[in-house]
């Protein structure tokens, strides 16, 4: 039975920012995609430069069909590195005809600790079969295959396929509900749509038309908010700010750049 599970990767919480349980075909997403991030983390009641983000997408196949390969990686500063480090490389791969995932590896290094994750996705008469593995810091390994009546995303191939969502008709309070693996099970997990905001950039002039969401997580009976994100209100749909509420204190990252966007952006107001 799918559940809520605390998560605590910085990575992962970027990659929700987008995620929800409607489905569509890709309106968003380009062949050449890059975008980057600044990350900041609250030290003291002083924002400090954690290191920076980057989300790649490129064409390639999957048993002779059309498919999009993507990449995200996170690395810390040296300054961040005295209090934690954080190496995340993630990388999946979607048919690009249905948007559903085939393959996802997930290798990090946070607090000093390397894990892996590796899960590939199988379809018939309807039910995915998700196979996951799972290595902890010791070597140790676990492998759980589990089969569900709807689709099920990892934190890479959710976004791609959600970024062609158009939420705009949603009532301010919206629920959505949509189920995810991190590796270690299959979990459900709630996004709240928050509603339309202009967003200012840290370290430049820029500004945004967004829509704001809420991811939350049920920890111990009780929902919890994880993160607050600002996606471009415009045919895209790239987060330019993500808030992170995290056990250790709080976080954000700032869209810094990107390149081969799919369409224009109009979502910049200045």
């Amino acid at each position: 039975m799918p559940r809520g599970r605390r998560t605590s990767s910085l990575a992962v919480l970027l990659l929700l920012c987008l995620s929800t349980a409607a489905q569509s075909i890709n309106t968003a997403v380009g062949s050449a995609e890059v975008l980057h991030y600044d990350l900041y983390y609250n030290w003291r009641f002083v924002w400090v430069n954690a290191g920076s983000a980057m989300m790649s997408v490129a064409r390639t196949t999957y048993g002779g069909l059309p498919a999009y390969r993507t990449r995200m990686l996170t690395r810390g500063s040296e300054k961040a590195d005295r209090f934690f480090v954080l190496r995340d490389t993630l990388t999946a791969l979607v048919t690009s005809d249905d948007m559903l995932p085939r393959e996802f590896t997930k290798n990090d290094v946070e607090a000093g600790k390397r894990r892996q994750r590796r899960i590939s996705y199988t379809y018939s008469d309807g039910k995915t079969m998700v196979d996951q593995l799972y290595i902890n810091p010791e070597g140790e390994q676990s492998r759980l295959v589990e089969t569900c009546d709807e689709p099920v995303y990892d934190m890479l191939s959710y976004i791609l396929r959600a970024r062609s969502i158009d939420p705009t008709s949603w009532e301010t309070g919206t629920r959505i509900p949509f189920l995810m693996t991190d590796g270690r099970g299959i979990h459900r997990e709630t996004l709240i749509y928050r509603g339309p905001q202009q967003v200012s950039m840290r370290t430049s002039s820029t500004v945004y038309d967004c829509l704001v969401y809420s991811f939350v997580q049920t920890i111990d009976g009780q929902e919890r908010d994880v993160a607050t994100f600002y996606v471009t209100n415009d045919l895209n749909r790239i987060p330019v700010l993500v808030e992170f509420h995290l056990r250790f204190g709080s976080a954000k990252a700032y869209l810094s750049g990107y390149t081969g966007l799919r369409n224009p952006m109009k979502a910049k107001i200045r």
